[in-house]
């Protein structure tokens, strides 16, 4: 189905609107950052940031110094700088019934002035009061107007993210006209949901925001801005809907278990499964069960077992004679996932292969073919896993870990390898409801709230570098005691712009102290030179391991019970969260030691006092959204998380819910979005710039 006609004029080019150049049509392409020409719907959803309220009209002698005023005067005479002059101001003197007032103009050439407030006549003027030499004035006033005009000016203006170039008079001015193109759409807000909030139309709302009567009009709290993230979250959600539908509608396989390797490996395990992991196994395999294709985010705080899951997954696929592959972001995490996994796979008569795009190619071919044949039936590695070279004899299941960087089409690309592939994603970062909903709506979400028996908590101090000797003291006799400790920087090497103690001078300084039992691991290494750092740590042969974050993810070294983050105050919490959570794995108590530099930002001393204060992933992530404001936790650019436009999360975040459920009782009785409703949902979708989604419903 096209675009429904009624939107029409608001995809018409910017270039089209009488009064946009070639330059200002340049300029709004430019601010609107689309790879086409700006259209209207951009200045529609641009929403504003606050206000200029102009209907304080109590005369000169009540307008207050650093306010905005609206006052009607007489204009007296004007007293304009001298030839040669021109950085003197034009002066306008004018009066009301209350005082007399300053007009104040600099750079002011020609005589437009004096055609604006010709001598003898009533001029409206409006702008910011302030005082000169005892006397009120205003500078550049922002409005003068005819007194048979005064209801052009607006009284209540909004104020909008500007560029250089750009003027909120053109601005305003190309929005009003927009508004004024607007029609009225039919309603796609579900009766119940209106019944319980009774917020105006699509139309009537984005009117009250952009041309308000009174200044709650456009506030976020107030119905306007409501109704308008609600209509935001509710095509996000629908769209999600519409995406997972092609997922897992009618394209997976109902597989079968005997039990027998799974059994196997739970046998395996050096551990009791907690409760929370035994419920994901059990919610999992009625997933496999299913004819339809599973789509499911594994949610894990730091520690609380996900791989194990994963693993259990792909035991009871392999039951059924599929294979699995599991995809980690770095070849480092993707070793790890082989040290975890292997012995317990191989106990349980599964073979494991490891596939990075740095192995010697005999050894890659070796492996390439094991796949092509099924003689491997789990496969690690990093998204070389999903190039095509890789071709899989039966490929059940996709295990995604720490991928939420992965918007919902990467996620339907990872399933193209098998043509009936389940999809599990991991992520041991913590995420807010809000959050989820926003990003995984299209995924069904197991959370493992409780850590493995007999982990002990992790003691957490915050402390300035200035005490670093004692720090250094305190260290050592660790050390010598036989601890080992992780030292995070956040920087590889010295940097001129910024003063940070880099990995590598963290390195030569503790080496000055503890000689050889210092070693460094960074991002820029090599695979393997990190990996042989790595051994070395866990072997116990290098006690202190200065890192950057690349230790921040998978590294397992239980014998590691001390963790120094150095510049804490320049992680944010969900990194501090997880580098804190590569101690504490063993059974042995352990330490974080939060070091930071003076001076500390508010924002900056509330994340080390939260990591300090609990080590709850998911009360530090709620914190963490609450601290960050409208920001995304994970990160808009780098995740392709949906950025929003209308909603503010701070305000609107308990919309999304009500969102979220609505979307799923329209998909469920109405999943080819026909008939009336059908068509308005799709309106919504298409001002949304969610129309992507559309080609995807299936006919009926």
């Amino acid at each position: 189905m096209s675009r429904p006609p009624a939107l029409d004029p608001l995809f018409r080019s910017l270039r089209s609107i009488k009064g946009v150049g070639p330059q200002l049509g340049a300029l709004l392409n430019r601010f609107f950052g689309g790879e086409g020409d700006a259209i209207a719907l951009d200045l529609l959803m641009h929403m504003p940031t606050g206000l200029v309220d102009r209907r304080r009209m109590v005369g000169i002698a009540m307008a207050p110094p650093g306010h905005t005023s609206t006052l009607r005067l007489h204009i007296d005479r004007h007293i304009a700088p001298p030839r040669g002059r021109a950085s003197q101001p034009h002066r306008v003197f004018a009066h009301d019934q209350t005082g007399e007032i300053l007009l104040v103009y600099f750079r002011a050439q020609g005589n437009w002035i004096e055609k604006l407030l010709p001598v003898g006549e009533e001029r409206f003027v409006s702008g910011t009061v302030g005082i000169f030499n005892g006397v009120k004035q205003i500078t550049h006033p922002d409005y003068v107007v005819d007194v048979a005009d005064f209801e052009t000016m607006p009284l209540v203006e909004p104020v909008y993210p500007l560029t250089h170039g750009l003027t909120t008079k053109a601005l305003t001015k190309l929005v009003r006209a927009t508004v004024e193109t607007l029609p009225e759409l039919p309603e796609w807000i579900v009766p119940e949901r209106l019944e319980q909030f009774p917020w105006p139309t699509f139309r009537e709302a984005m009117t009250k925001v952009h041309v308000p009567k009174e200044p709650s009009d456009s506030e976020l709290w107030g119905a306007a801005r409501m109704r308008l993230a609600y209509d935001e979250y509710l095509a996000g959600q629908l769209a999600l809907l519409i995406v997972r539908s092609t997922l897992v509608a009618a394209k997976g396989i109902s597989r079968s278990f005997t039990g027998e390797i799974t059994g196997r490996v739970a046998s395996a395990l050096p551990f009791e499964l907690t409760d929370s992991q035994q419920l994901a196994i059990t919610i999992i395999r009625e997933d496999l069960a299913k004819p339809t294709r599973m789509s499911r985010l594994l949610q894990g705080d730091v520690g609380a077992g996900k791989t194990v899951v994963a693993l259990m997954a792909m035991a009871a696929v392999a039951e059924g004679g599929a294979q699995s592959a599991l995809m980690a972001p770095t070849e480092l995490l993707a070793a790890q996932h082989l040290r975890t996994i292997q012995p317990l796979a191989e106990k349980a008569g599964l073979t494991v292969a490891l596939l990075t795009g740095k192995q010697p190619a005999a050894e890659r071919r070796a492996v390439l073919e094991g796949i092509a044949s099924g003689a491997v039936n789990i496969v690690l590695g990093t998204h070389a896993l999903f190039q095509g070279a890789v071709e899989f004899a039966d490929l059940g299941l996709v295990v995604v870990d720490e991928q939420h960087r992965f918007g919902v089409s990467q996620r339907l690309a990872l399933t193209d390898k098998g043509r009936h592939a389940d999809l599990l994603v991991m992520t041991a970062t913590p995420i807010p409801r809000t959050l989820v909903l926003t990003h995984f709506g299209d995924m069904d979400v197991s959370v493992l709230r409780d850590k493995p028996r007999g982990r002990q908590p992790i003691d957490t101090a915050v402390l300035s570098i200035g005490e670093y000797d004692r720090v250094i003291a305190r260290l050592r006799a660790r050390i010598e005691q036989g601890a080992q400790a992780f030292w995070v920087t956040p920087l590889v090497e010295e940097s001129e712009v910024l003063d940070v103690v880099s990995a590598e001078d963290r390195y030569a300084a503790l080496r000055d102290v503890f000689g050889d039992q210092v070693a460094l691991v960074h991002g820029r290494m090599s695979a393997a030179a990190k990996q042989e750092v790595m051994d070395r740590f866990k072997a116990n042969e290098v006690k202190i391991l200065v890192a950057t974050t690349v230790i921040e993810v998978g590294v397992d070294v239980p014998n590691a019970t001390i963790m120094i983050i150095e510049h804490a105050e320049r992680f944010g919490l969900a990194q501090l969260h997880q580098l804190r959570g590569r101690v504490g794995r063993g059974a042995q108590r352990s330490a974080c030691l939060l070091l930071y530099k003076e001076p500390l930002s508010e924002t900056a001393r509330a994340r080390l006092e939260t990591i300090r204060d609990t080590e709850d992933g998911f009360v530090i992530a709620e914190r963490d959204l609450d601290l960050r404001g409208q920001g995304d936790l994970l990160g808009t650019r780098q995740s392709g998380m949906p950025g929003y436009h209308l909603a503010v999360a701070d305000v609107h975040k308990h919309l999304l819910e009500y969102a979220h459920n609505d979307a799923r009782a329209i998909w469920r009785s109405n999943p080819g979005l026909t008939g009336p409703h059908g068509e308005a949902l799709r309106a919504l979708l298409y001002l949304f710039r969610k129309d992507l989604a559309l080609p995807l419903i299936r006919a009926g």
